[in-house]
């Protein structure tokens, strides 16, 4: 694995026992006897039950987040470990008419691609489940010395419109800037331009807001590692959302536009220049109204296992929220935690890794075909099977189950944090039940 993956323990506590010695004098006196009782009381109050009632509001309030596993009853019926490929095979299709019902009341951010027509129907079907919807439609690119924003001739009005009479879901397209980094952030000129294209954009399409997705980008061309552009890079975000707030929506005079910005977790506690930190976090937080968080693809061919580890997921919170204080509280709310609707087949054998991210329907045709026993890795908090293709080459495959996700969205309660969808169109029908 790419991280070391922590411990955790439940708190312990060592408990005293008094040596009470045999009594010596038969005339020994009824107030030494309340005495000594009174002591004692004192004794297992003090010692016993106040440590006792500590470490569980411990627990409670700053322990690992850990839940019981099985069986979890809900409305669709027990979400448990100990599943078979013929339950997903009869289940994956039966919604039990929760189609509006929402489950959690924190924000529901849920990417559509337009690669993948079936999130359009999902977002259509289930979108009283969904408070943000962002179809990944545009990019920002330099054009010689301008810029062009590319893409709106993926934007489908009639399906906003659809979206719209249905429900009230917020709709923020993705923007990806792909515009040459140094020259965005160097030129004031160009700067403002780029702003402009985005906001012009929202008010023309009578959009909600964007999600921003620059970080990696500005990462991979080595922005981040130079402390000027980098503080260029965020007083441009920042700039973005002020210019955004400054507009209101269409639909509803109160509401400004909003923007969430995509980020990726950090890879380790001893945070490098290009990662975004916690010092980024609380920088942004006054002209960012939320920030998606890619806790997904933690494996990959070269070390091939869960798609999000648990433990990795409650190490990226820890590291950006902290475990206590007010400042943890306060922007929690604004983390979608990132929860993936896909999986991977890894292959396994020597000399011949490699990996492809597999989709709903390829994952019931693999359990059709190979008819697997799936297996829980309780570390990671995820289900996988092994199976042998064809040409006899050994393959591992991890994707979502009911489990899986309950365990992540009640994570994503337990820290007060929401969640973020990658993306709608790739998972089964009944994980929309659990929203």
């Amino acid at each position: 694995m790419a991280r070391r993956r922590e411990r955790r323990g439940e708190p312990s506590q060592d408990r005293r026992k008094e040596r009470v010695g045999p009594e010596t004098r038969e005339e020994k006196l009824n107030d030494s006897d309340a005495s000594e009782r009174k002591l004692i009381g004192i004794f297992i109050l003090f010692f016993i039950i106040i440590p006792a009632v500590s470490v569980l509001v411990y627990v409670y309030k700053y322990g690992s987040g850990t839940k019981r596993l099985e069986p979890v009853i809900t409305e669709r019926g027990p979400i448990k470990t100990d599943i078979n490929f013929q339950e997903i095979l009869t289940e994956n299709t039966n919604v039990a008419g929760n189609e509006s019902k929402r489950n959690y009341d924190y924000p529901v951010l849920a990417y559509i691609t337009p690669w993948n027509s079936k999130g359009y129907e999902m977002a259509k079907r289930f979108n009283s489940k969904f408070t943000h919807l962002s179809p990944v439609w545009y990019d920002l690119k330099s054009h010689g010395h301008s810029l062009i924003l590319e893409g709106r001739h993926n934007a489908d009005k009639g399906w906003i419109s659809e979206l719209r009479m249905r429900g009230n879901a917020l709709i923020l397209p993705r923007i990806v800037l792909e515009a040459f980094p140094t020259e965005l952030l160097q030129k004031k000129k160009q700067m403002d331009k780029a702003i402009d294209l985005m906001v012009t954009e929202c008010k023309e399409m009578e959009y909600d807001g964007i999600v921003l997705e620059s970080w990696s980008r500005w990462a991979a061309y080595g922005v981040l590692h130079n402390p000027d552009l980098r503080n260029m890079a965020l007083k441009f975000i920042k700039q973005l959302g002020h210019a955004l707030h400054s507009v209101t929506s269409t639909r509803n005079p109160k509401q400004q536009l909003q923007l969430v910005y995509v980020v990726g977790p950090p890879h380790s506690d001893a945070l490098q220049q290009h990662d975004f930190g916690p010092a980024d976090l609380q920088s942004l937080s006054g002209s960012v109204d939320g920030f998606s968080l890619m806790t997904y693809d933690f494996s990959g061919p070269n070390n091939p296992g869960p798609n999000a580890p648990l433990n990795w997921i409650r190490f990226t919170l820890r590291l950006l929220l902290g475990s206590t204080g007010n400042n943890a509280q306060r922007l929690a709310p604004k983390i979608f935690l990132g929860i993936n609707f896909y999986g991977n087949d890894f292959i396994l054998s020597e000399g011949s890794g490699g990996a492809g991210a597999i989709l709903g329907r390829d994952y019931l045709s693999l359990l059709e075909k190979h008819r697997p026993q799936l297996q829980w890795e309780k570390n990671s908090g995820e289900h996988f099977f092994v199976y042998f293709d064809d040409n006899n080459v050994r393959h591992a495959v991890f994707y979502p189950s009911l489990m899986s996700i309950y365990m992540r969205l009640e994570e994503a309660r337990f820290w007060g944090t929401g969640i973020s969808i990658w993306e709608i169109g790739q998972g089964l029908d009944y994980f929309f039940d659990l929203l």
